[in-house]
């Protein structure tokens, strides 16, 4: 168990090297943070917590720099939660007040905003909606050879497609769909709109099996495409001292880069709960010296249609 006063000799340590990415001495915490203590405790102060692993000391320098261990400790017990700004809060009032039709809109508004606020780089992700289970879906005639279906889940996701016939394609059809496709999906996961679900439903409507082909083939692929990545702020680990050494940049920005690799280590971690991984923590070895906050959050959605009427209501997404 660390003394108070090697809580706040960590605690200065760790700030000082946040804002310069240099080792630290004991004379820099006496003249930047003016401890009551002598550059002499200090130095003891900093062996002690080197011996407990806390601090590491680069071969080429008489200073400390944190260990993944101290910048643990530092998250867990020594960081303070800052207030925000009246600025800050209306900023993000504002931003949340935006009207949205889509929860991808969403997650761009909420990328932005937590870049805006945090001056670090954000990145987000869609959820994976393969599990998530069908509410309704809706056909709607846009002209004689086009439809457009749309699924709404119970997460609120909305996966739309844009189908086009060779051949006129009446409104008896479309209402046809409209019934079968609900009673034999309705309630199942997404990942039900699958071949054998084809043939299903193909042998239960064999008279509207030319419309009906190409409609299963546009909601595969709808549901398949990959969730989206929302990225804000790269550019602004160029302000933090670390990131001036020109391969810690190129690293970082690789990282980013690669979009599979993003949406694992988003998906990381417990919902509900921010989550923090310093250094070894991170499985990825090009993590390592890196520290990674996430944050997984569940958004539900009232439903877009009047299941008394079958009609689509004005504020939703027809």
């Amino acid at each position: 168990m660390l003394s108070e006063r090697g809580k706040r000799v960590l605690q200065a340590i760790i700030e000082e090297y946040i804002n310069t990415a240099e080792p630290v001495s004991s004379s820099t915490i006496v003249e930047q943070y003016g401890l009551e203590y002598s550059t002499a405790t200090i130095r003891n102060n900093m062996v002690e917590l080197e011996q407990l692993g806390f601090l590491e000391k680069p071969h080429t320098s008489a200073g400390r720099i944190p260990s993944a261990k101290g910048y643990r400790f530092y998250v867990d017990e020594l960081l303070n939660d800052e207030k925000i700004s009246l600025d800050e809060i209306q900023y993000i009032k504002s931003s949340l007040e935006t009207k949205v039709n889509e929860i991808e809109d969403l997650a761009k508004i909420a990328t932005n905003t937590l870049s805006e606020i945090t001056h670090y780089t954000t990145v987000s992700i869609g959820p994976d909606s393969s599990k998530h289970i069908i509410e309704d879906i809706k056909f709607v005639l846009l002209g004689n050879r086009i439809l457009m279906a749309a699924i709404l889940t119970d997460s609120g996701a909305i996966k739309e497609t844009i189908i086009k016939f060779d051949d006129d394609i009446s409104g008896s059809q479309v209402d046809g769909l409209n019934y079968i496709f609900n009673n034999r999906l309705r309630g199942k996961p997404l990942e039900k709109i699958t071949g054998s679900m084809e043939e299903y439903i193909m042998s239960a409507m064999c008279e509207q099996a030319n419309v009906i082909k190409p409609i299963l083939s546009q909601m595969n692929k709808a549901i398949e495409e990959e969730a989206k990545v929302y990225l804000k702020g790269a550019n602004r680990v160029f302000d933090f001292p670390e990131f001036k050494k020109i391969d810690t940049a190129k690293n970082f920005l690789s990282i980013l880069d690669a979009k599979d690799r993003m949406m694992e280590l988003l998906n990381t971690g417990f919902a509900s709960e921010i989550n923090v991984y310093i250094g070894e923590e991170n499985n990825d070895e090009e993590l390592k010296d890196l520290s990674v906050i996430t944050f997984k959050h569940m958004v539900r959605r009232e439903r877009l249609w009047n299941d008394r009427d079958n009609r689509p209501q004005e504020n939703g997404l027809f």
